[in-house]
């Protein structure tokens, strides 16, 4: 999920993620008054926790060799997919699909991370704004959000001892090549989300990308355990 490429305020580094094995390194440039050394990606998928601890392994080491550091500061987990189909037709392989990546991989990648994450870190996930209304065709998709809702909030109660914040962003409807671009592709999907939205317009990744980064920096250190909608007043 593409989550804009924003952050004014404060110099950081990256480790991103990716399922595909071709993406390699990508430059990022930000905006007035941020910094960033080139992003190292390490492969992952997400929804196969067997390799977990592979991964938890490489991102120690590339924390070593390439910042001489033994921890991070900021775990965003935003990977994902959809499926838009009928409550009615929804297969048990679509079900698990969804709740291995979004609600297990999630529960479980964190864990595995904890050990690496600093105390005084911060932990945003991903949520959607369908678990506050509803749109046909994702009941599946909406349920798995809603668990990663609850489950935030049991992370900032049992990792509040460690100074540790999470919160979830819930976007509205954004032009990303999420449901294979369908959003950003699809006039009739574009035009439907955009009646729905109070400023006029579906969102876009830069639309999401500076309410991580404020969420990230230290002015926003008191904010914990929220539920934050991004969607420019989706269905108000």
């Amino acid at each position: 999920m593409q989550i804009g490429n924003r952050t004014k305020f404060f110099s950081i580094t990256v480790i991103g993620t990716s399922s595909c094995p071709r993406l390699g390194t990508r430059t990022c440039t930000p905006e007035n008054g941020g910094s960033y050394r080139s992003p190292v990606f390490v492969l992952i998928i997400v929804g196969n926790i067997a390799g977990f601890t592979a991964f938890v392994e490489t991102v120690r080491s590339t924390l070593r060799s390439t910042w001489d550091s033994n921890t991070f500061n900021h775990l965003v987990n935003n990977a994902g997919h959809g499926e838009m189909i009928d409550y009615a037709e929804t297969t048990e392989a679509q079900f698990d699909g969804l709740f291995n990546v979004h609600v297990k991989g999630v529960f479980f990648l964190t864990q595995a991370l904890l050990p690496l994450l600093a105390d005084g870190g911060r932990i945003v996930n991903f949520s959607s704004g369908l678990t506050r209304v509803s749109f046909p065709g994702f009941s599946a998709y909406s349920a798995a959000k809603g668990a990663v809702e609850i489950l935030t909030i049991y992370m900032a109660k049992e990792l509040g001892h460690r100074g540790i914040t999470a919160n979830t962003i819930a976007p509205g409807a954004i032009e990303t090549d999420f449901l294979g671009g369908s959003v950003r592709d699809m006039p009739a999907y574009n035009d439907t989300f955009a009646a729905m939205t109070a400023l006029g317009r579906v969102g876009v990744p830069d639309d999401i990308g500076p309410a991580v980064a404020n969420l990230l920096g230290s002015d926003n250190r008191w904010v914990n355990a929220q539920r934050i909608e991004v969607s420019g007043g989706q269905n108000i």
